[in-house]
């Protein structure tokens, strides 16, 4: 008996995906809980999993399509793999197979399968499917992985110079992956839409960089995660915004909501672009806890795996420029949070210490904030109020 194969419930702050990938293609046997289908929104990549054991037996939505929240995508045929391999007749499409010509070196034929969508993009684009990496099941090339591949510049010299032989002024033309594309609008609403400064200090890193040094091993075998700068940072803005509330607040319309938690969202950049998961309650989180939570979202980041969940809410913000070596920036507001804190690179520096000068590791710390909803002396003062705990860290850990 055939039954539907539906895109899953998006959330209300998803209109629509695009399918990425179907790992399983018509008329393939599956197993239950198997992943058949990947579908990419702006925020995530959700995947569609086999409910039973069958065989797809019909797909309706190819690849690039966009679908609607549990819309019909497909159909599957539930039950015995052998049985149902009688009902469906299965023809393999050469138009899906890209076979590498004969390796010299390895002295075999390897092939390399994508779905129309990629492979329309590689023929357009005149790629070579064998420098793409794909990460789909058994190394299937998909349509993400294709764009990723062109935004990441990682196809070779060698290639290029074979497509644009003797042009020095050609030029690509790719389209925006999803995700990128709802960064790009939602940093331009920003700009539009509040009224967004900055203000910076700098701040001695010396002390935290002591007690990492001197309990950094305890820490580790203690809590099992490394104790890291970013713990410090989310401790001490969870502090200064239990004495500026407004900081933690936000604009809707004509009304200021006050948010009565502390939920900090940790900017992570990855292939696809940047993303920021929020660590819920971290006003009620030890500094273990916290670096915990930062690493799992990293890993899950890395991998894909951040839900749509994990990644939404968020009262206040804190980036972190300074592990790509950068010295001073000004970090976008997340909207609709009213501030952010963005950290830089640490830098040994000549500083003035007690009428003397010596040489500390110091970081510029911005703030960006909303002056529609935070005036320069609150913005400053919770600045330095993090500058201080930083500096102090008798007064951190003692919430002072």
């Amino acid at each position: 008996m055939s039954e539907e194969i539906k895109s899953p419930t998006f959330p209300e702050s998803v209109a629509d995906g695009t399918i990425a990938n179907w790992v399983k293609k018509e008329g393939e046997a599956v197993s239950q809980d198997e992943v058949i289908a990947e579908i990419e929104t702006d925020k995530v990549v959700l995947e569609v999993l086999a409910p039973s054991d069958g065989k797809i037996s019909k797909i309706h939505k190819n690849e690039g399509d966009t679908v609607l929240s549990a819309e019909l995508i497909g159909e599957f045929i539930s039950g015995d793999i052998e049985e149902t391999e009688i009902k469906v007749d299965v023809v393999e499409e050469p138009k899906d197979e890209i076979v590498e010509e004969e390796n010299s070196e390895n002295d075999f034929i390897e092939t390399k399968k994508s779905g129309p969508a990629a492979k329309r993009i590689i023929e357009e684009k005149e790629l070579d499917a064998a420098e793409i990496k794909g990460s789909g099941k058994d190394g299937r090339i998909t349509k993400a992985d294709v764009i990723d591949h062109v935004e990441s510049d990682s196809v070779s010299e060698k290639s290029f110079e074979k497509t644009h032989k003797g042009l020095d002024r050609e030029t690509k033309r790719v389209p925006m992956t999803r995700l990128r594309s709802t960064i790009a609008k939602r940093l331009v609403e920003v700009q539009q839409e509040t009224a967004m400064l900055t203000t910076f200090n700098e701040v001695d890193m010396k002390p935290i960089k002591d007690i990492r040094s001197k309990y950094g091993e305890d820490f580790l075998k203690e809590h099992g995660v490394k104790l890291g700068f970013m713990g410090f940072f989310v401790a001490a803005s969870v502090n200064a915004l239990e004495k500026f509330p407004q900081v933690n607040a936000s604009i809707d319309g004509k009304d200021i909501v006050y948010h009565g938690y502390k939920d900090i969202g940790v900017a992570v950049s990855t292939d696809r672009g940047l993303v920021v998961p929020v660590i819920k309650d971290a006003d009620i989180k030890s500094i273990s806890e916290i670096e915990r939570s930062i690493s799992e979202y990293a890993d899950k980041a890395r991998d894909g795996k951040l839900s749509i969940e994990e990644m939404q809410g968020g009262t206040f913000t804190v980036s972190n420029g300074g592990i790509f070596g950068s010295l001073l920036s000004t970090p976008i507001l997340n909207a609709p949070q009213t501030a952010i804190l963005g950290m830089h690179k640490i830098e040994d520096r000549p500083v003035v210490v007690d009428g003397e000068i010596v040489i500390r590791p110091m970081m510029y710390l911005a703030m960006s904030y909303d002056h529609r909803m935070l005036d320069g002396k609150e913005a400053v003062s919770f600045l330095v109020s993090i500058k201080e705990q930083l500096e102090n860290p008798e007064k951190l850990l003692l919430n002072l």
